[in-house]
């Protein structure tokens, strides 16, 4: 059964995560994904990542996470036999994906409304920290960057280390994760044809509705509450012996589940818990009396029981830990590839978070090398041997 983007071949001339984390998206759909890397140096991800011999040879981890799949031709966009080759290639595409600041493909001469003259069906998605207007248009945009400036590093962490910056890149996988959406979307569009402006603060206030809300139509403006859940008690992070379990009870039900289970359920009696507010008022007492009944046990064998009888619970688990677990392991969610060109030795990767039809998306090949690709490509487009050969030396491949 043929994926739902087969046949689509998409231009991905993004660099580091937000961009290549889309792209990465829709080849796991089945989109042919051209990554048009510039030449001598290709996307910046290929120096960074955990492993600094990967570095070295343009193979880094950050750029193995998310560009399986795809294949690398390279172009240098200043140089007029660049471009016109690239404006060759865009005629065989459906979508163009990039993450430069704003302005600079319009510098180029490649931007959306230059290249719809000649090709209006096609589908230009551009991610940017800001969007393409607006007063901060112009700023840099990394990932902290977003994370501090939409809010996020305030309501994450407590009272003592807020602002807090959340451990792994949230606004660049969420600026990518909306920009796949959003070109999956234009694609069922008849007919095809469209600009899609992708802002990456945007598209994480979209993602912190039930913060953002309170402030917009409660009134109340949004803090940091560390491992609670301000919403309900008991329902947070409780420690227990050699770990640290999540519960949460946020049903009156479950509350009297967990305390009839941990024989504590003299606290129902109490005036201090006796209602969900009385409850979350007093949720650090009350976490105090929970505890002094988990700590006795492990947070895994707390986690079972609490489950088996409907109370929502689960360990606090490494990245290790969660890998190895057969809910992710026996999933088919990491994919192997053996001994990769570039690399030298068997990787796993993620692919994506669901199923379609019963198996978890992948796609056959590796991350390529830089400008692997160039001589298939450049061919199909009609250049002989020696016509791409020219193109290196003239520095325009």
């Amino acid at each position: 059964m043929a994926k739902p983007l087969t046949g689509i071949r998409v231009l991905d001339l993004t660099n580091v995560l937000a961009g290549p984390f889309c792209c990465h998206q829709l080849a796991h759909m089945g989109a042919e994904v051209i990554k048009v890397e510039a030449t001598g140096r290709g996307d910046l991800a290929r120096q960074l990542g955990a492993d600094p011999e990967l570095n070295k040879t343009g193979m880094g981890v950050s750029f193995l996470a998310q560009n399986a799949g795809k294949k690398s031709v390279t172009v240098n966009l200043k140089h007029p036999e660049g471009k016109a080759l690239f404006l060759r290639l865009l005629k065989t595409a459906d979508v163009l994906v990039e993450n430069f600041r704003p302005g600079v493909m319009k510098r180029l001469g490649l931007d959306y409304e230059t290249l719809k003259t000649g090709h209006p069906a096609l589908i230009y998605c551009a991610i940017s920290g800001f969007g393409q207007e607006g007063p901060w248009v112009h700023r840099p945009a990394y990932d902290q960057i977003i994370q501090g400036a939409s809010g996020v590093m305030s309501v994450t962490g407590d009272e003592a280390s807020a602002p807090l910056r959340v451990g792994y890149p949230v606004a660049d996988t969420v600026g990518g994760m909306t920009a796949a959406f959003a070109v999956a979307a234009a694609l069922n569009a008849s007919p095809r044809g469209a600009f899609l402006d992708v802002s990456m603060l945007e598209s994480v206030l979209a993602t912190m509705g039930w913060a953002v809300s309170n402030h917009l139509i409660a009134g109340v403006e949004p803090s940091a509450n560390g491992n609670e859940n301000p919403t309900s008690a008991p329902s947070g992070t409780f420690a227990c012996k050699g770990g640290v379990l999540n519960i949460a009870a946020n049903k009156d039900e479950q509350w009297v589940l967990l305390t009839d289970h941990l024989g504590l359920a003299a606290l129902r009696a109490r005036p201090d818990y006796a209602t969900r507010e009385d409850r979350k008022a007093n949720r650090h007492a009350l976490r105090a009396e929970l505890e002094v009944v988990l700590k006795t046990r492990d947070a895994r064998d707390w986690a079972k029981e609490l489950n088996r009888i409907g109370v929502p619970a689960g360990a606090v688990l490494t990245v290790p830990e969660v890998l190895e677990t057969p809910q992710v392991a026996d999933r088919g969610f990491l994919h192997r590839y053996e001994d990769v060109p570039g690399v030298g030795r068997d990787i796993d990767v993620v692919t994506t978070g669901f199923k379609l039809d019963g198996d978890a998306p992948t796609v056959d090949t590796p991350p390529p090398e830089l400008g692997q690709h160039n001589s298939e490509i450049w061919e199909s487009l009609g250049l002989s041997e020696a016509e791409i050969n020219g193109l290196k030396e003239s520095g325009a491949i």
